[in-house]
């Protein structure tokens, strides 16, 4: 007996209700008696004294049938003035909880109520909030992820920023007047290429011997790097007519503010944006005031025509005339494009690289066979060429290569080409003020020159929304990154509210398995009792 009366009782807690049903301590129906307990609960915490002790009681937690003792407990303290000579109360506040208890020892149905509670806090409320608690944490590291992200990345957009700024040689405080600033400068960038290309006299002596003995080459090789060696950045006209024009007239570039240069800021002449009206009357179509000379129904004489009045109803007729690029210019003077030096024309300049691109090509090979000393063909060759070929060494050649593609690197990198772009905006642009209606001679594909030369307009714009692109999506990757801290923020309130929550469910859990543990014991003879599997 005494072996039997040390043995526990182990009993899971998942299953302490049916153990409690099973073996007839409470009946199946409390659940129903619960519910008329609870209703006089509620009705007895309408009126409670003034203690502190009542007000934890009562406050935020489920109310069982042990809390319910220690309001007895208090109450005696309490309503001690109501208590008569036969040891009851008259107070209703101690008689209502008195009946509570009474109701709650009936076939033991407090003792079914806490079972029922420990399982569920066990089984659910514990798990649920481990859970939310859980996931605060996650969203929390998740979010500080996140914004480190955000940051790294508007750095480096940032930094990607300022590269390219630095690769078209700006700062990146104001991008379109730095862009157009850039281009006073361009024509001494391109007359030092020039001066540095009579440097190339040897170079070009040495293609050309070359070129002479290996192929019997007899025409003049590298025309335009010939030219450029002996005048250096001269004018397309000089280059063009082969005579130094007597006046050059360059069209000044206007300095329009970065921000107003839009379609707006072009002088359209007398193209305005008034609406088109058409004068049927006169059977002629009107586009701001511009008589285009059109009849909408053609008359008798001019059906041959198709309708297009050709100036001999009235009013004069218009002259169209057809020129040639600089033929309208008196002799010895450069105008337009012929007044551009031979780098600022695109025309020269696409001349001058491809030459400076095939000497490079020559000269590499050079290098390259000059490496096979062991050739006894190569070596026999060249035995009856010029001194200029056999005086050559390979160290030389490629000092010689190295100043080639020196020059090639600098017209063609890439702000050198941002550069001529930029350079043929605002160029184009006065054109369009000064020469297009303001002209007597123009061609009848003026129209279309108009569009082309405004879609070359908006370069600058181009490039500086494409810069400005990349701080604006920094600048959203940093609001980004702050909202990301604010959700860090409310994920680190939602847990410091959780975790009190759990540690108190955690110890109103422990004193409930506790209680239950000491009410079974008495029941079996204060043998052990085990609740098992509490855990929050």
């Amino acid at each position: 007996m005494e072996n039997i009366q040390n043995l526990p009782i182990d009993i899971q807690t998942s299953k302490l209700l049916d153990w409690l049903l099973d073996r007839r301590h409470c009946d199946l129906k409390w659940q129903s008696a619960v519910k008329v307990i609870r209703e006089k609960i509620n009705a007895a915490i309408q009126d409670m004294p003034e203690n502190e002790e009542i007000k934890q009681l009562l406050s935020g937690s489920y109310i069982h049938y042990f809390h319910c003792l220690r309001i007895v407990e208090i109450l005696k303290g309490t309503e001690a003035s109501s208590k008569n000579i036969f040891g009851r109360y008259s107070s209703q506040r101690m008689k209502d909880w008195q009946e509570i208890v009474s109701l709650y020892e009936t076939d033991n149905i407090y003792l079914a109520e806490v079972a029922s509670l420990l399982s569920r806090n066990v089984s659910y409320e514990g798990p649920a909030l481990r859970k939310q608690l859980a996931k605060a944490q996650q969203l929390q590291q998740e979010l500080s992820r996140r914004e480190v992200e955000c940051q790294s990345s508007a750095a480096d957009l940032r930094e990607r920023y300022y590269a390219a700024c630095k690769q078209y040689g700006i700062t990146g405080d104001n991008v379109p007047r730095e862009l157009q600033a850039l281009v006073k400068d361009l024509p001494t960038v391109l007359d030092g290429v020039g001066s540095d290309a009579a440097k190339l006299e040897e170079h070009i002596q040495l293609y050309s011997a070359f070129t002479n003995f290996v192929c019997d080459w007899s025409e003049a090789v590298l025309p335009m790097l010939t030219f450029a060696q002996k005048k250096g950045n001269a004018t397309f006209y000089e280059w063009r007519t082969g005579k130094v024009p007597s006046v050059v007239e360059r069209l000044a570039v206007e300095d329009a503010p970065a921000d107003t240069i839009t379609e707006d800021t072009i002088d359209w002449g007398d193209f305005g944006k008034g609406a088109e009206t058409v004068d049927v009357s006169a059977g002629v179509t009107m586009e701001d005031g511009v008589d285009w000379g059109i009849s909408l129904e053609p008359s008798s004489e001019d059906a041959s025509a198709n309708g297009i009045d050709w100036g001999d109803g009235g009013a004069p007729p218009i002259e169209i005339e057809v020129v040639d690029a600089g033929t309208d210019c008196p002799e010895g003077v450069a105008r337009g494009e012929d007044a551009l030096s031979l780098l600022e024309n695109s025309q020269s300049r696409s001349l001058f690289i491809d030459e400076l691109t095939e000497l490079e090509v020559f000269l590499m090979q050079r290098v390259s066979e000059m490496g096979e000393e062991g050739d006894v063909v190569s070596m026999s060759q060249f035995q009856l060429a010029p001194s200029v070929i056999q005086g050559q060494t390979r160290q030389h050649v490629r000092d010689l290569l190295s100043q080639v593609q020196d020059l090639l690197g600098r017209l063609t990198n890439l702000r050198m080409q941002h550069l001529f772009m930029i350079q043929a905006s605002p160029r184009y642009a006065v054109t369009v003020r000064m020469g297009f209606l303001q002209r007597k001679k123009t061609s009848p594909s003026g129209i279309i020159d108009v569009l082309s030369v405004f879609l070359c307009l908006r370069y600058v714009e181009r490039v500086s929304e494409i810069l400005r692109q990349k701080l604006k999506q920094a600048d959203i990757l940093v609001l980004k990154g702050a909202t990301m801290a604010e959700r860090r923020q409310e994920a680190l309130e939602e847990q410091s509210r959780l975790e009190p929550r759990v540690d108190l469910l955690a110890g109103c859990t422990r004193e409930l398995q506790k209680l239950i543990e000491a009410d079974i014991s008495k029941r079996y003879h204060s043998r052990p009792v085990n609740l098992m599997g509490v855990s929050i």
